[in-house]
């Protein structure tokens, strides 16, 4: 594209000699071409052949509404997480930092549903809007608080599972889809789920901190659903195709690689023995890690040099990783189930 537009600046600067009278024209200049001293500089342009039109890529249009209940949008023209944060929010007036999550074909705060690195192309998205916030003390009486984290993608982390009979589970008026704004007063804003899940595993045992959380909007609507008058669409989340988001590059439609899903299970398992952590997020980000290394050195430099080097892992938990990793390109992994978090 760049030598096209290039081409067509050197055209006119062409045009613009000619018309001019300029040097690169000058009749008696025996360096010239033959055709371009005998004015033929016009027919040898139009002699060339003209740049084939590529078609025009399809566009992809996905239905929206705002969870607690609104008219239904049409978003497109996105490639990443955050540009389809902007388009929901330019459609509804809204700034983009309302938005806390997105579920797909639910308004309910399922985490089994998130939107994350790729949309099935006959999905409906359910934008979910900062509602409430709350504060609340809370004393780490034990090691682990209970709480599994992901985040948007956006610069939002939010709790994404409590586990029954934890610290957290006794605290009133958290819960799951529950924005974690602040610590101790300390915004987190802008950071990962893991970075979150570090500071929040760094407060000591026994002391008391202040958790300040903001929950989605939540309105009276139970019956609200996606609309099932999408034309050429008989029925919604087939799952056959999909919009996966990168956050480099263009966004692509791909099959889903059933191989995929194996490998992040059973690397989600390994984390929640090792950690645990049950976060499929964290599980896929290894393994795009792993599925673009060629052996456990490049593996084990991959995990040092991207934002995971944080939690620490030890080498004889990189080398099981690996393993499953490994076990999942050469095909000894079996589909076990089918998992619908590919974020």
């Amino acid at each position: 594209m760049h030598k096209i537009f290039s081409k067509k600046k050197q055209n006119s600067d062409n045009i613009a000699k000619h018309s001019s009278g300029g040097e690169a024209t000058r009749p008696n200049d025996t360096s010239a071409p033959a055709n371009e001293v005998n004015g033929g500089s016009k027919s040898s342009r139009s002699s060339e052949a003209p740049v084939p039109s590529q078609p025009p890529r399809p566009r992809l249009v996905f239905h929206c509404q705002q969870a607690h209940g609104s008219p239904t949008g049409i978003i497109s023209g996105f490639t990443n997480v955050k540009e389809l944060y902007q388009k929901i929010a330019d459609c509804y007036d809204i700034p983009v930092e309302e938005i806390l999550f997105c579920t797909l074909n639910t308004h309910k705060a399922d985490m089994n549903k998130l939107l994350g690195g790729q949309i099935g192309l006959e999905d409906f998205i359910f934008a979910h809007i900062k509602g409430r916030p709350k504060e609340v003390e809370v004393t780490k009486s034990e090691d682990a608080l209970g709480l599994t984290i992901t985040d948007n993608g956006a610069g939002y982390a939010f709790i994404k599972r409590i586990k029954e009979g934890s610290i957290m589970d006794n605290v009133a008026f958290i819960s799951v889809g529950d924005h974690i704004e602040k610590i101790d007063g300390e915004s987190l804003i802008g950071c990962r789920h893991f970075e979150v899940a570090k500071k929040l595993k760094e407060i000591p045992k026994g002391a008391t901190f202040v958790l300040r959380v903001v929950e989605p909007l939540k309105s009276g609507f139970s019956n609200i659903g996606p609309s099932s008058g999408k034309k050429g669409s008989g029925k919604m989340g087939t799952g056959k195709e999909t919009l996966r988001l990168r956050s480099k590059g263009p966004a692509t439609v791909e099959i889903p690689d059933d191989v995929v899903n194996v490998a992040v299970e059973k690397i989600n398992g390994l984390l929640e023995n090792f950690m645990g952590i049950n976060d499929t997020e964290l599980a896929q980000t290894i393994w795009e890690i792993g599925s673009r290394s060629e052996n456990p050195h490049e593996f084990t430099v991959g995990m040092d040099e991207s934002d995971l080097k944080e939690f620490g892992f030890t080498d004889d938990f990189i080398f099981d990783l690996w393993g499953a990793i490994s076990d999942a390109k050469s095909g000894r992994l079996k589909k076990v189930q089918e998992f619908t978090e590919q974020f």
